[in-house]
């Protein structure tokens, strides 16, 4: 059991799917006016850790230096070359055997201009360069617009720092745009404060809750002065944080890239490994064994507490997060894979999150020992609590085979099945908060207490929200969490009118060939659509239609809750149907690709020969983004009609976008 317990505790810190931009290069392009007719071209380069970009200045015949391109223009000249800071960091290059210049984590290029109009003017250009890591460089060419004030303006306000009317110009620069701050701010929180309600449900756990008196007296025992239990107390806390948020760093540090990312969500292997650990945890919380990490390591760290002093404080943090393990682990777990659907920032966010929870009653009750009368004593609900953690984590570990399912088209687990698996889940949590079912370390329960009948009635009533779903109902609270519909096997709503919309199972279909991979692959709510990239092009050419690329996953929840909450919206699907061919194309099928339809990649040299690394290396190459769901528009030539749109669960802005894709195709 020692083994399994290391084997969790190191797989659950590699356990993440990140979605990240390609580019390791991030451009803020800002203006700014230094007198009546002149202003600053500022162009701030933050360089991602481990990269570096070359300088604009240095011997010829060695790499891509950083160039830029200006677009020639009546309303503004020139002065003098770039410049650039700080100073860039220089050595010999032994394969080119030149001095070069390169830039690390930071570097600022400003150009002079002239001002020769009263009204405020655009420039528009294009920058060249090449970030280069110690085994491979990428070179890039992003085009970058910039709105400048007229010299009328700059004579009235001379003193304004820097415009904020910025268009940045490579595609994964349009698309950290297209999720304004508002809609980032509120995913960050939103997880900020998932992660912080399940560190405090981690203390209710009898690995934890027991040790809090326990803990608190070590900060009372022998101190001659309030102020030092006070700073010891505050030391333990923030050791417990940091030690979360550093499992989150680490994990955030060791993304490896858009490929091994995908395959780490979609892969066979380390799903069933994660099923496997969740089973063993549920087993573990229902009382079947008992999962420890090995005693000499909590002992280590117990023997430094006993040495006293300030020091002593990190060791008991240190000895806490070891011994609670067994209870915290699978919510670090549950956390970290929460975390494959958003950015590299959120494990440590999480993280963070969760220690700060978990720290912060016992940092207050070491303050303040006197609260500790006002806590319940430690008894049998403590284990009833371990319980019901056990069916959740039972639940959530059908996830993992539902990917593995879905991305190989095994058919093992359909949709059907796993919500009858979870609806008898969640209808045996109620009856055993009911005290209709006992485990082993359960204690006798002489009366149901409100908490414990608040919480089945609200399991009885997801088992009920969930059993409509049977028969084919849109599930639209838990869409992410589950198979899709495409997945179902018995769906009474397929024979009926999908919605006002007029979008009809039983329609004729609209396409101009049967789609490749229509016998594994699906649209949602009676669309019809292709698989394949060129294949639906070339059916968009002969319709005269614009096309939706959907780039999408399996394994991709935050796809799944777009096609149930707003693909499913009778407007939306009326433009779907009858304005444009939706190609999806899938980035983590493992379906194998005929011989004579590999690529091999220009961002990384490989072969692709399955549809999800085709189609995921085509979205990096094209549109320098490796994040799901991406729907573009483009027209019959496959040039974008508009910016490009994410995951963003408001149906008017969706309206929206695809209304200024048709507008744009009809300009055309």
């Amino acid at each position: 059991m020692k083994r399994i317990a290391l084997l969790a505790s190191f797989l659950l810190i590699l356990s993440t799917a990140f979605s990240q931009v390609v580019d390791p290069v991030k451009w803020n392009n800002t203006s700014k006016l230094t007198g009546e007719n002149t202003a600053e071209l500022i162009f701030e380069a933050n360089i991602d850790m481990n990269w570096h970009l070359y300088s604009q200045y240095f011997e010829e015949g060695g790499p891509v230096r950083t160039t830029f391109y200006f677009d020639e223009s009546d309303k503004y000249e020139l002065i003098d070359s770039l410049s650039e800071s700080p100073e860039p960091e220089e050595e010999m290059d032994e394969v080119f055997n030149i001095k070069v210049k390169y830039f690390s984590h930071k570097a600022t290029f400003v150009q002079k201009i002239k001002v020769l109009t009263e009204e405020s003017f655009t420039i528009a250009g294009s920058i060249e360069y090449q970030v280069c890591q110690d085994d491979k460089c990428v070179y890039f060419n992003p085009d970058f617009k910039i709105k400048v004030k007229g010299a009328k303006v700059a004579t009235e306000k001379v003193e304004e720092a820097l415009t904020p009317q910025v268009e940045l110009g490579t595609e994964a620069e349009k698309l950290e745009q297209a999720v304004t701050p508002d809609e980032e701010s509120s995913s960050i929180w939103g997880f900020f404060f998932l992660a912080f309600v399940l560190g405090l449900a981690a203390i209710l756990t009898p690995c934890v809750f027991p040790m809090i008196p326990m803990t608190v007296s070590f900060f009372m025992q022998g101190e001659s002065s309030k102020f030092n239990s006070i700073v010891k107390a505050l030391i333990f806390g923030i050791s417990i944080v940091v030690l979360y948020s550093s499992v989150g760093l680490i994990v955030s540090l060791t993304s490896a890239g858009a490929d091994f990312t995908t395959g780490l969500s979609t892969h066979w292997i380390p799903n069933t490994i994660f099923f496997v650990l969740f089973l063993a945890f549920a087993a573990s919380f229902f009382g079947m064994f008992e999962i420890v990490l090995p005693s000499g390591l909590a002992n280590k760290a117990d023997r430094q507490v006993d040495k006293g002093g300030f020091l002593a404080s990190f060791f008991m943090a240190f000895t806490l997060v070891i011994v609670s393990f067994s209870c915290t682990g699978p919510i670090v777990g549950a956390l970290l894979v929460k975390a494959a659907a958003g950015d590299v920032l959120e494990p440590l966010i999480g993280m963070f999150a969760f220690g700060l929870a978990f720290a912060l009653p016992f940092t207050l009750l070491a303050i303040f020992p006197r609260m500790l009368k006002s806590m319940p004593k430690s008894g049998g609900w403590m284990n009833s609590v371990k319980v019901v953690l056990g069916f959740v984590i039972l639940a959530f570990s059908l996830k993992f085979i539902a990917n593995i399912d879905q991305t190989y088209h095994l058919g093992i687990i359909s949709r059907d099945v796993f919500l009858a698996i979870w609806i008898v889940l969640f209808v045996l949590l109620g009856l055993y908060l009911l005290g209709k079912l006992k485990f082993s370390h359960d204690s006798d329960i002489p009366f149901i207490s409100v908490p414990r009948l608040v919480l089945a009635i609200v399991s009885f009533t997801f088992a009920m929200y969930l059993l409509p779903g049977m028969f084919g109902a849109d599930l639209n609270a838990v869409s992410a969490l589950i198979p899709p519909k495409s997945a179902q096997q018995f769906d009474i709503s397929k024979s009926q009118v999908v919605s006002i919309s007029g979008v009809q199972s039983d329609e004729p279909t609209t396409l101009c060939e049967t789609p490749k991979y229509s016998d594994i692959l699906h649209l949602p709510h009676g669309l019809e659509g292709y698989f394949d990239y060129e294949q639906g092009m070339a059916c968009a050419k002969k319709l005269d239609k614009p096309v939706l690329l959907d780039f999408k996953g399996h394994a991709c929840a935050n796809c799944k809750e777009m096609e149930n909450k707003v693909w499913s919206d009778p407007e939306v699907l009326k433009r779907l149907k009858n304005d444009y061919i939706i190609i999806a194309l899938y980035v983590d099928d493992r379906t194998k690709l005929p011989e004579d339809e590999w690529v091999t990649s220009s961002y990384d040299g490989k072969v692709k020969k399955t549809i999800g690394k085709k189609y995921a290396d085509f979205q990096i190459t094209k549109y320098n983004i490796n994040s799901q769901p991406y729907y573009v528009l483009v027209d019959t030539n496959g040039e974008m009609l508009t910016e490009p749109k994410g995951h963003d669960l408001n149906i008017k802005n969706f309206v929206e976008f695809l209304d200024a894709g048709i507008e744009e195709f009809e300009k055309r």
